[in-house]
């Protein structure tokens, strides 16, 4: 009789598609993967607590293994308060508020998050023409093959979601994978993670091939 396979839930990073996780793979006699995509905020002032239960009401099987990136990592630690999952894995995240930069934290308290120019990712193509370095250029073109979620309520939301994260201490059962490159979240604030050697804040497709070494020496 062959053994059940395990559904595992993979949410992105901030305003990301699904289309992130497009170079991982897991044994397919063994895992069967879903991607999750993010929902429009109810309105500004939606809670995460409301907002994550939306999302949780989004996995479809029960005994689930649940992956987040960047605050995709956020998400799937407060998932985990509703779904209960065997397990849960962050890649290029935070345990806590204390593992934030330091000008996350300030953003706290100055609000100052909240007149960053967010309307202006909702229309990135915009902005196409006036790229004329092949750095900003490939940068754009990253920008429009990944980030997806373009409503203009999503964004400050989801800033607002992550900078006002509350959560004091970690969780002893969250698996962190992180990279020594980071510059979202350094590498100097985190603590107790299994380290990718120069990986980046981007590293789910640079590293792939490093990752899925790690998530399947780590899957239960």
């Amino acid at each position: 009789m062959s053994k059940e396979k395990i559904h595992i839930y993979f949410v992105p990073g901030l305003a990301a598609s699904s289309a992130i996780f497009e170079y991982i793979q897991l044994p397919k006699d063994r895992f069967e993967l879903h991607f999750l995509e993010w929902l429009v905020p109810l309105s500004k002032s939606e809670s995460l607590e409301s907002y994550t239960q939306r999302m949780s009401h989004l996995v479809q099987h029960t005994h689930v293994i649940l992956i987040g990136v960047s605050f995709g990592g956020v998400m799937v630690q407060e998932m985990k308060k509703w779904l209960s999952p065997l397990q849960t894995i962050i890649i290029s995240s935070v345990k806590t508020k204390h593992e934030m930069p330091l000008r996350m934290r300030l953003a706290q308290k100055t609000k100052l998050h909240k007149i960053l120019p967010t309307k202006a990712f909702s229309n990135i193509e915009k902005y196409e023409k006036f790229a004329f370095s092949a750095m900003i250029k490939r940068r754009i073109s990253l920008y429009k093959k990944y980030l997806s979620m373009r409503d203009e309520l999503y964004l400050p939301w989801a800033i607002n979601a992550i900078v006002n994260w509350k959560q004091e201490t970690p969780d002893p059962e969250i698996l962190h994978i992180h990279g020594t490159k980071d510059l979202i979240f350094p590498i100097e604030n985190i603590k107790d993670a299994i380290l990718v050697e120069g990986g980046t804040h981007i590293m789910i497709l640079d590293k792939a091939k490093r990752i899925n070494t790690i998530l399947q020496e780590h899957l239960l």
